[in-house]
């Protein structure tokens, strides 16, 4: 046993040192990995965290630490996991808030009532962003590549996360939640700060057509050459292009008046690190479930 955890831990420190950038760190390689973010280190009342696929009890293609509901593991298996996690991280299971996340852009302010409790489960329905003023509420994001938005406003002690893929990219999810921390909290806009989490990166992520056309709708042409170039020459309705997501996020939450220097990119990749982290697009949809967790500390 002791010789596997040996291996186990050898092997996510070789995975990390592949996908480590300047804006995170890790802990607990050992036994179950955390991945923090330097951004909020300063800010001591706030538990920000990320899982990896390390350190659960899931078999095959979600091995092991799957923290999806639905994706082929049984739920007490999948609630097991978030006891692991939530252990290594601090927090108590019944303290979690999930949400059944449906690519759109509903915000719920959220406080113990919405807690797990005594069952881990999706209480809420069709959220995609979470935010509370409460201690030990924590909120628990789940994710695959699409981009984890974590937010702290460490003078009106506010925490919030939200889940942004392409379609909640286009539909500003990022300034939606910043403007819901004004009209909720008081949260001036100087004071709050972003972090773009492990997702998908541009050379990774292809889009087609489609999403071009939306994101057109959203983003200035001089913005457009920020986040996106052609990668095929095929005919205009055929053409493929690689999105940056980090940056076209980077520029809403500017746009909404955060600090630059309070917006952090973390740079890893989901898809490029598909060992460490769960990818949708590198195992073709056959993966588990990674989360984001940020809470308020007593």
């Amino acid at each position: 046993m002791e010789k596997r955890s040996k291996e186990r831990e050898k092997e996510v420190l070789k995975l990390w040192e592949q996908a480590k950038t300047e804006e995170c760190y890790l802990e607990h390689a050992d036994s179950v990995p955390v991945i923090r973010f330097h951004a909020f280190d300063g800010i001591d009342f706030v538990n920000a965290a990320f899982s990896t696929r390390f350190g659960g009890i899931s078999t095959g293609y979600l091995s092991s630490l799957n923290l999806g509901f639905g994706r082929g593991d049984s739920e007490e298996t999948v609630s097991e996991n978030y006891r692991l996690f939530c252990e290594s991280i601090g927090v108590l299971p019944e303290y979690l808030v999930l949400s059944d996340q449906v690519h759109h852009t509903e915000i719920a302010v959220v406080t113990e009532k919405d807690t797990c409790k005594e069952m881990v489960a999706k209480k809420l329905q069709g959220i995609d962003g979470l935010m509370t003023d409460r201690a030990n509420v924590c909120l628990a994001t789940s994710y695959a590549d699409c981009v984890p938005l974590f937010f702290a406003d460490p003078v009106e002690r506010v925490v919030a996360a939200s889940h942004s893929g392409w379609r909640g990219t286009v539909a500003k999810m990022g300034a939606k939640t910043v403007h819901k921390m004004q009209e909720q909290f008081g949260c001036e806009k100087k004071n709050i700060i972003a972090v773009i989490g492990p997702s998908i990166c541009q050379e990774c992520y292809e889009v087609s057509q489609d999403v071009m056309n939306a994101l057109k709708e959203q983003y200035s042409e001089e913005q457009m050459k920020e986040i996106v170039y052609c990668s095929s020459k095929e005919e205009a309705d055929k053409k493929k292009y690689q999105l940056n997501l980090w940056k076209a996020n980077a520029l809403q939450l500017k746009e909404a008046g955060l600090l630059k220097e309070n917006i952090h990119i973390s740079g890893i990749c989901t898809c490029c690190n598909s060992k460490l982290l769960f990818s949708h697009r590198a195992s073709k949809g056959k993966r588990g479930n990674l989360n984001g967790f940020i809470s308020l500390l007593d």
